[in-house]
């Protein structure tokens, strides 16, 4: 019987591949402690790899702080269209809920 999909953290994969970097046990000692596949040890050592000049970059700053996302602003939007479908629904005929359908 196969195991059921499993998504680790990111936090998971850094303590992972930082691990397979810096220790000397081989990767399927690794593998063993942290009960995931040798293969996928050396995936996340390698991302770490071609990504550590991210970390040390002024450019690496700058797209996360573009990516923020104002919560505030897309919660009003969603109440927005929320009303806007409901007076839709009405103008229509259609019954009144959130989305006029039942």
């Amino acid at each position: 019987m196969r195991r059921p999909r499993r998504n680790h953290s990111p936090a998971f994969k850094a303590k992972v591949a930082l691990a397979a970097l810096t220790s000397d046990a081989t990767t399927a000692a690794l593998a063993s402690r942290f009960d995931v596949h040798a293969h996928q040890i050396m995936q996340w050592k390698q991302q770490l790899v071609a990504q550590a000049s991210a970390v040390f970059s002024s450019a690496g700053v700058r797209e996360d702080s573009t990516l923020a996302v104002d919560v505030k602003a897309l919660h009003a939007k969603i109440g927005q269209q929320a009303l806007e479908i409901d007076f839709l629904a009405g103008a229509l005929g259609q019954p009144r809920g959130s989305s006029g359908r039942r």
